[in-house]
């Protein structure tokens, strides 16, 4: 399911002068929670086979749509990673689209994420209550392939947050029930070589990471940790979304990081991912890299990062799954540790 609207132009801007003083910063409902990014490949081929021979993921097939295709990385967890290319075909590429390819020209990355909600019209109205534009909330065709047939609720519902107020672009999501027969399949697409079931993060990475921090308090999401990732070159904080964590970055002087933003300017720089046995995944992805990956202590807990920039435009993180800490809970005790080795 590809995400990106056909709409001509963005709801117009409330003003905030008049609102902010009037309205409380909007909380999300407890249906609220990271659940997708959308990755760019310099193909749909050349980006499943990296995530297939190199990292270890089972990639779920999708449907061509006009000028673009799509696969999925799907998790235990609900959320996914959807894969996208073009295909070739003369047809006009949506707004979102053109938006992703114009920073991108061409190469592998990331540039949007989408946020899911139970109460799509509440999450809506609050944020235009605070001053921020969204577009109508639009939804799949009765006749949508993979829905239950006219008469039924559209199989998704969602709204774009338009100018962001983040880094990178933002949407809001909305499911209704699936049928038995894909939801079977779902089930079976999450079976992962590397044992992956869920996905923890976004790193967003700009040159001001308290500027993406201060817009997602804006957004309702308030708890933030400041963290450093020392394996890229980066600092920032790490928000609670729901679960799941965004980390808002920006490089931590020179380094990796730094390296990235200058050649990509403001993108999701990295996906964390949670696995059900770290050394069985080191392993698969370090032969898929030929070369020793080394462990180290994340803001998850014990890591280790894959050399996947070159393939998809940003880094893997893998991490050993624990749920018995916050999305920031491992993210606060490393920062204090960091600190006190300062």
């Amino acid at each position: 399911m590809r995400l990106f609207p056909r709409l001509a132009a963005a709801v117009a801007t409330l003003s905030l002068s008049a609102l902010v003083a009037a309205a409380p910063t909007p909380r999300p409902s407890a249906g609220e929670r990271l659940d997708h990014a959308l990755l760019w490949g310099r193909s749909l081929d050349q980006l499943t086979a990296a995530m297939t021979v190199k990292l270890g993921f089972q990639v779920a097939p999708g449907r061509p749509q006009g000028a673009l295709a799509n696969r999925y990385v799907r998790l235990d967890d609900e959320r996914f990673i959807e894969l996208l290319g073009l295909t070739g075909a003369d047809a006009p590429l949506d707004p979102g689209a053109q938006a992703d390819q114009a920073a991108l020209h061409g190469a592998a990355g990331a540039r949007t994420l989408v946020l899911h909600s139970d109460a799509l019209d509440a999450a809506r109205a609050a944020l235009l209550a605070r001053g921020l534009a969204a577009t109508p909330v639009f939804s799949a065709a009765p006749d949508d392939p993979d829905g239950t047939g006219p008469g039924t609720p559209p199989r998704w519902s969602l709204f774009a947050v338009d100018p962001s107020p983040l880094s990178s672009r933002l949407f809001y999501i909305r499911y209704a029930p699936v049928r038995p027969d894909i939801a079977a399949d779902r089930r079976s697409a999450r079976e992962h070589p590397n044992g992956a079931r869920e996905l923890s993060a976004l790193w967003l990475l700009s040159a001001d990471a308290e500027a993406d921090r201060a817009q997602l308090a804006r957004l309702g999401y308030d708890r933030a940790t400041p963290v450093r990732l020392a394996q890229i070159g980066a600092r920032g904080y790490c928000v609670a979304v729901g679960a799941s964590a965004l980390l808002a970055l920006q490089p931590d002087g020179a380094g990796a990081a730094a390296d990235a933003l200058a050649q990509g300017g403001a993108q999701i720089a990295g996906i964390s991912i949670g696995v059900a046995d770290l050394e069985r995944a080191r392993h698969l992805v370090g032969r898929g890299y030929e070369r020793t990956l080394e462990r180290y202590r994340g803001l998850a807990g014990a890591s280790f990062l894959a050399p996947s920039r070159d393939d998809l435009g940003l880094w893997i993180e893998f991490h050993a799954r624990d749920r018995a800490t916050g999305p920031c809970g491992a993210a606060a005790a490393g920062a204090a540790s960091a600190d006190a080795g300062r």
